[in-house]
């Protein structure tokens, strides 16, 4: 049975936050991805969406125009 893995194929690291843009992970856990294990992987994948959330939260809508 393949390692789970959040790997989309988007392995571009953020040069601020230093997540990948496509899973979320650091770089220091991609390169450990492979000896990590199972529950180790799903923990940390349990935590990606936050993760990448709050790295890139949503713009704020902007405010609407006063009526005259």
């Amino acid at each position: 049975m393949p390692a789970s893995s959040p790997c989309i194929r988007l392995c571009v690291l953020d040069p601020v936050t230093g997540l990948c843009e496509g899973c979320g992970r650091t770089a220091a856990e991609i390169a450990a991805w492979g000896s990590l294990s199972e529950p180790e992987r799903l923990r940390i994948m349990a935590g990606l969406p936050a993760r990448l959330a709050a790295a890139d939260p949503e713009p704020e809508p902007a405010p609407a125009p006063a009526l005259a």
